[in-house]
């Protein structure tokens, strides 16, 4: 890769790494907020949210630091809605796999055709966050507002 690209690559990495930390905060954050009937399994949910969303930090953290880029210690903002209904809370995190997904798209668009190595670790990660935001969008068609 020439040395523009790489870095363009290490910016959207560090960009990465800052809002999967984000992540980890927000799902932790809705694994103590969520109540009602289907806790238990919500709970969970939320729990693997956060551990995939620390694992995927680490991971762009270690592509990043492979290019000699230097990792972040800041965190993306976090917007505190105060709303902790489990139709709010799965909305938010449906916003969130979204703005993640953006973001290994905007990553795949720098490496194409000049890293095989990031291309493929790009469209694994899109492939993984487009699972997430399916997955979200099933849990919403079941949600009314009141819940």
């Amino acid at each position: 890769m020439d040395e523009s690209t790489t870095n363009k690559a290490v910016r959207i990495l560090n960009e990465i790494m800052e809002y999967e930390l984000a992540g980890v905060v927000r799902y932790t954050h809705y694994s103590l907020m969520i109540i009602g009937p289907n806790r238990i399994p919500l709970v969970e949910f939320m729990k693997r949210q956060a551990a995939e969303s620390l694992a995927h930090a680490q991971s762009a953290g270690e592509i990043l630091t492979g290019l000699e880029g230097h990792p972040s210690l800041r965190i993306a903002s976090i917007a505190e809605s105060h709303q902790h209904s489990v139709h709010a809370i799965l909305q938010e995190s449906f916003a969130h796999e979204t703005k993640a997904l953006d973001l290994y798209k905007e990553l795949l668009a720098v490496v194409v055709d000049a890293s095989v190595y990031l291309e493929e670790y790009a469209r694994g990660m899109i492939g993984q966050e487009e699972q997430h935001t399916m997955e979200l969008r099933k849990m919403l068609r079941d949600y009314s507002k009141e819940s």
